[in-house]
């Protein structure tokens, strides 16, 4: 029954899907995170409805694109997003990480903020203008594999701070077979990839991993470890990072 407590907890907090109300004690959260990929995979599945419907009824490059684009942000609410904001905000600000976790942690939006978001969704948005069909899969799996690993580094990496509930995740008493739950659903995730889009699943997954050990990076040299935040920042990045793949060795393939 905790298990399904879990599961509750993760779309409560990751989407804007209506759950039921339980309690957030940390018995019923331990298997939360081990739920977070299965946001990704109604996600993806959102995904290829809006692709179906889209070929369906003739729309063209940019209005399936804009759905592909606006669909994540409508399920999450746009909260990774929101922490792909702060971080702009704060490594632009060039300060100490002390001061960085100061601006992850202030409510106010900067310019470079904005400017930072703006130039993702056009970015994002212009690249899902030009998948080609034939990589579906990759394209719907992409926002599983983001969440596996985002999760991932929430529980094992280095934590910039105590405080909040996402800091706690990695000394549950659930936090092994929970990392084992998100690498083994990752690999699943791939293999399904590598083996139904070849070299543009491969090229897709293997962005997400490069893209996480420069997250592992910056966030240990720059705020001084991981956090909510931080993991939103990989997310987006990792996705666009595999919708940029998609399409570049997608193209590179059809040649």
């Amino acid at each position: 029954m905790s298990v399904l407590r879990s599961i509750v907890m993760a779309f409560s907090l990751f989407s804007r899907i209506p759950m039921p109300q339980v309690d957030w004690s940390e018995h019923n959260r331990r298997f939360m995170m081990a739920a977070f990929p299965a946001v990704g995979a109604l996600i993806g599945a959102c995904l290829w409805g809006w692709w179906q419907l889209s070929s369906l009824l003739g729309f063209g490059a940019i209005l399936r694109a804009a759905g592909l684009t606006l669909i994540p942000l409508g399920i999450t609410g746009g909260m990774h997003l929101d922490g792909l904001a702060d971080v702009v905000d704060a490594r632009s600000s060039y300060a100490e990480p002390a001061k960085r976790r100061e601006i992850l942690k202030d409510p106010h939006v900067g310019a470079f903020a904005v400017m930072g978001v703006c130039g993702y969704l056009i970015t994002y948005l212009s690249l899902a203008s030009e998948v080609n069909p034939r990589f579906l899969v990759s394209l719907i799996c992409a926002p599983i594999l983001s969440r596996c690993l985002s999760g991932y580094a929430t529980i094992t990496f280095k934590k910039a701070s105590t405080d909040g509930m996402l800091a706690a995740e990695g000394s549950t008493s659930a936090a092994a077979a929970v990392r084992l739950v998100l690498l083994g659903v990752f690999g699943l995730t791939a293999c399904i990839m590598v083996i139904r889009d070849g070299f543009v699943g491969a090229g897709a997954a293997l962005a997400a991993e490069v893209e996480l050990a420069w997250v592992k990076r910056t966030a240990t040299r720059e705020f001084g470890g991981m956090g909510g935040d931080l993991a939103g920042y990989y997310l987006q990045m990792a996705e666009l990072l595999m919708l940029a793949c998609i399409v570049i060795v997608g193209r590179l393939v059809a040649l």
